[in-house]
């Protein structure tokens, strides 16, 4: 009996242990959804040429000015000179411990961490830091860097790295090249993927006490240039670091091809555009189809100097249009912002302005199954809103929503009386040709603008909605002045597509631009100030799924949420890449899902 008994507990005991969750390992990759595309042993990403030559200069033009080169502050959260850490020329000076490859929705590939070993339930993951990591001034990357980051984006950092550490229960060293991050209940899925995206700086070349300050001397990093000369707020130019670590490095092969790299700063588009008319600039990248044309005009593109090209793209795109400050009581009813969406005339502006290329943007995540329109909502999506019934109207809900359809007149009488019946219903009414709110008083507001393409379209909506006595004032501001009022939510309606472009993996981003908590945190991204609880519940259980059936169903509520807020009024897009180049210029032959990739352009040689 006793041997029966010990037999039993023997069995038993291995079933269990058979049972547990396979243990993690270090991989080289992890991805969001899946597994990663790329192998172990991958040599490089698909989208750029391994072989490209290095050499040369290139200068890159962008309009507004700079004041610092500490990106992770919140004084400098929209004056920081670019290219610093740049999701369009590249992270020059500063790294994350993983790279993301633009051609899978959302993996990510090791760089300054080789490995990342995450647990199965994303509670914990520990990076093994690559030994070879280094500053630019020589010192070695180490574990106690990246705890030194944390600290002091907890301390003196901006959102989104002062809000990191909130996640994390424990941050820890575990070996001389290793660092521990184990999670609490307010982490999600992604998390794991947002910690290691997020740039490391080093504690030896930093001062706590100083860090929030803003500061134009040359900071130390572990990217692959260095900075080698800044004019305040006119030039910052960026010399290749000959000893950069990590040329080597699969996710860093076939990138940063220049000896140089000048960034040329302007005070509006159109000093631009001479700029690169005269060969000072080596791209433009208009986005305005009708625009281009005529800019094109000039005598070096007529030669072939300057080459035109389009690129195609594999994600949804991005969501311009004039956005509401409903912290304001005169856009709190969500009646009021539907029928001032009614009065955007799309069908006229595509007509006279852009020749007819663009199409109208209804989704925040269009052209892809993400998207609400065309997709009835699922029970899954229907348990999610559930607890919230009316929030979202029945064509929303079945996928048949579509803006008003003008007859491209420019005063189709239908849609504005459409409108003004909407408003009519929450109690506006007209007298003596002004739009008089329930309490008798005028109703009006101010769109700010930043260029003169933002001065055009909003002159295009003012006049559609001076026609049922809604006085619209239009305010032009530089760059730096917007971004400030941008900050502090100071502004009734905005014209523009900051802070909104999408990917095939939205995640914790959405945070930052649509729940509550962001809603009354200065210099978030929620500029239009959505604070809905049904809205947070999308986020979370976006955040949370664990398949992909639940994680597009959360999408989709999110987005017929969105749509049925009318929170702004979308506008127009065009879903693909335009970039005009001195042709110099050379870059790979594929496109990534996310489009060109400057970062793995190169110069021909001679």
């Amino acid at each position: 009996m006793g041997r029966v008994l010990v037999w039993l507990i023997t069995a038993i005991s291995f079933l269990a242990l058979s049972h547990q969750p396979a243990a993690s390992e270090p991989k080289h990759a992890i991805a969001m959804q899946g597994e990663p595309a790329l192998p172990p042993d991958y040599t490089h990403f698909n989208y750029v040429n391994p072989d490209a030559p290095k050499g040369g200069s290139i200068t890159y033009c962008v309009v507004g000015s700079f004041d610092n080169l500490n990106p992770f502050i919140l004084k400098s959260l929209r004056t920081t000179a670019r290219g610093m850490m740049d999701t369009i020329f590249g992270n020059l000076v500063f790294e994350p411990l993983m790279q993301r490859n633009a051609d899978e929705a959302f993996t990510l590939y090791g760089l300054l961490a080789d490995t990342a070993d995450m647990d199965p339930e994303r509670k914990s993951i520990e990076f093994h830091l690559n030994p070879k990591a280094k500053w630019s001034d020589g010192q070695p990357v180490t574990p106690e860097d990246v705890l030194f980051s944390y600290d002091v984006y907890t301390e003196k950092g901006r959102p989104p790295y002062s809000d990191r550490m909130a996640r994390v229960a424990k941050l820890e060293k575990t070996g001389d090249h290793s660092v521990r991050f184990t999670f609490n209940d307010k982490a999600d899925r992604e998390f794991p993927l947002i910690i290691a995206l997020t740039p490391i700086i080093p504690k030896h070349a930093f001062d706590k006490e100083t860090f929030d300050k803003t500061t134009l001397k040359p900071v130390i990093g572990s990217g692959p240039y260095t900075i080698a000369q800044v004019q305040p707020g006119q030039r910052i130019v960026f010399k290749r670091n000959p000893d950069y670590w990590g040329k080597d490095v699969p996710a860093k092969r076939g990138f940063d091809n220049y000896d140089q790299i000048t960034i040329e700063y302007f005070l509006n588009a159109n000093a631009k555009l001479e700029a690169f008319k005269k060969g000072l600039c080596a791209i433009d990248d208009d986005s305005d189809p009708v625009k281009r044309e005529r800019d094109l005009d000039f005598p070096a593109f007529h030669k072939g100097d300057v080459v035109a090209q389009t690129f195609d793209t594999g994600i949804p795109p991005v969501v311009t249009g004039f956005l509401f400050n409903t912290r304001l009581q005169k856009f709190a009813n969500p009646a009021v912002r539907r029928a001032l969406g009614m009065l955007y005339d799309f069908e006229w502006a595509n007509k006279n302005l852009f020749g007819g290329k663009y199409t109208r943007t209804m989704s925040y995540w269009q052209n892809s199954e993400l998207s609400a329109i065309g997709h009835p909502a699922d029970d899954r999506e229907k348990a999610l809103l559930a607890p919230y019934p009316g929030r979202v109207p029945a064509n929303v809900m079945d996928g048949t929503y579509r803006p008003p359809v003008t007859d491209g007149s420019g005063q189709d009488r239908r849609v504005l009386k459409a409108a003004f019946d909407l408003l009519k219903s929450a109690g506006y009414h007209v007298q003596d040709g002004i739009m008089l709110d329930a309490e008798g008083k005028p109703f009006g507001f101010e769109i700010l603008t930043a260029s003169q393409d933002e001065e055009r379209l909003a002159g295009i909506y003012q006049r559609t909605l001076e026609k049922i006595g809604i006085n619209v004032t239009i305010r032009s501001l530089d760059g730096d002045q917007i971004q400030s009022r941008k900050q502090r939510f100071d502004f009734e309606v905005l014209v523009g597509s900051s802070g909104f472009n999408n990917s095939l993996s939205p995640g914790i981003e959405q945070t930052g631009r649509w729940s509550s908590a962001a809603a009354r945190t200065e210099g978030s991204f929620n500029l239009a100030g959505v604070a809905d609880p049904a809205v947070d519940a999308a986020i979370e259980a976006m955040l949370r799924a664990r398949s992909k059936e639940d994680y597009v169903a959360a999408v989709r509520v999110l987005d017929r949420l969105l749509i049925s807020g009318n929170y702004m009024v979308p506008m127009q897009h065009n879903t693909q890449q335009w970039i005009a180049y001195w042709n110099y210029l050379e870059h790979p032959q594929k496109t990534p899902i996310f489009g060109y990739q400057l970062p793995t352009w190169w110069r021909k040689p001679n």
